[in-house]
């Protein structure tokens, strides 16, 4: 099992921080760094200044949102991104979620699975390097009846194959990656749950290509903080208000995915009342409500040793890159959590 770093998003005054972050995960050796982006910064923009100041790491976009760009836009940001970065580029996918889609981009936020599947059939072709051409429900290229032409992709990649994760969640759409993607990007993961939740979704979007799940990365993000086992539930109270925010208010209360991951995972009655109270601008309250065993189970905390017990886990139940995001108050404390994961993966005997 690798190691990833989630910078998470940029422009939240860490800037210079996070850089030192990117930089010290290159230097020990870990496999990739990630950068998201929302309705702020956008996620190519950071990945191209950390590739710049970077070595050996692979940069990966997680995510880059799907009613944010065309697909033959994207197919042109991720050559250049692998290009320039001498093919250490990965490249993330994710439809996001209604209230983005539809409130920052104008975009519907309808037939998700359809709309990516066809996605990143034109990312492909793209790709290819031959004349791109796509007749689907979503997008047609060229358009009929107009000046357009096939037209070819001009950039040289590094590689002939970037490899092409998609953050999934929900059954459908992780049966969905495991058919059409290199990997899966996942949150909230619990090793006690992670077979049911998500492995066995995409093993059968695997069987449905041909394929196994073998060469196919499973990269899950997984809070991290280093501290005293004494100390766990207080290290935990940390993520209460990251984990109410999205079980509690991320998307609609319909369609909210991450308060459906946490009711399949156990926790039905406990995500109903972390909703409620989030939606009704309780968020105190929706944090408090939060137990502490879903956390815990859902994130990396106390000693050395007890996280490498539970990279054990992650390993176990198929997690192929487990991807950190330290917590910390300063730089330091987030560099000192970068060597610890380091240390807990060699101690796992997993490095």
């Amino acid at each position: 099992m690798q190691l990833g770093i989630n910078l998470g998003y940029w422009g939240a005054g860490m800037d210079a921080d996070n850089l030192a972050v990117a930089q010290e995960a290159d230097r020990l050796g870990y496999a990739v760094c990630w950068a998201a982006e929302a309705y702020g910064s956008d996620a190519a923009t950071v990945l191209t200044w950390v590739a710049a100041q970077t070595r050996r790491i692979d940069v990966g976009s997680a995510i880059f949102q799907i009613p944010a760009r065309q697909p033959a836009m994207t197919a042109m940001t991720a050559a250049t991104l692998d290009s320039l970065s001498g093919g250490r580029f990965r490249l993330g996918l994710g439809v996001s979620g209604p209230q983005v889609s539809e409130g920052w981009y104008g975009v519907k936020f309808d037939k998700p699975l359809a709309r990516t599947r066809e996605y990143v059939e034109i990312i492909r072709k793209a790709m290819t390097r031959e004349r791109l051409s796509h007749d689907g429900e979503h997008w047609t290229l060229p358009l009929p009846g107009g000046p357009g032409k096939p037209i070819k992709l001009t950039v040289h990649p590094q590689r002939e194959h970037i490899p092409l994760y998609i953050a999934a969640i929900g059954p459908k759409n992780l049966e969905q990656t495991g058919e059409i993607a290199d990997g899966a990007l996942l949150i909230f993961p619990s090793a006690d749950h992670l077979e049911d939740t998500a492995v066995r979704h995409l093993r059968a979007g695997r069987e449905k290509a041909g394929k196994t799940l073998d060469g196919f990365d499973i990269c899950p993000t997984v809070p991290l903080a280093v501290g005293d086992d004494k100390d766990v539930t207080t290290l935990a109270d940390t993520f209460r208000p990251y984990t109410a925010l999205y079980v509690g208010g991320m998307g609609s209360r319909e369609q909210n995915f991450y308060n459906q991951l946490a009711r399949r995972m156990g926790y039905e009655q406990e995500a109903a009342e972390i909703q409620d109270k989030y939606l009704s601008g309780d968020k105190q309250g929706a944090a408090e409500a939060v137990p502490h065993d879903l956390i815990d189970k859902t994130t990396l905390l106390g000693s050395v040793d007890r996280i490498a017990d539970r990279m054990k886990a992650y390993a176990a139940a198929g997690v192929t890159t487990l991807t950190l995001a330290p917590a910390g108050f300063t730089l330091g404390e987030r560099l000192a959590s970068l060597r610890a994961g380091t240390e807990a993966l060699e101690r796992a005997g997993l490095a």
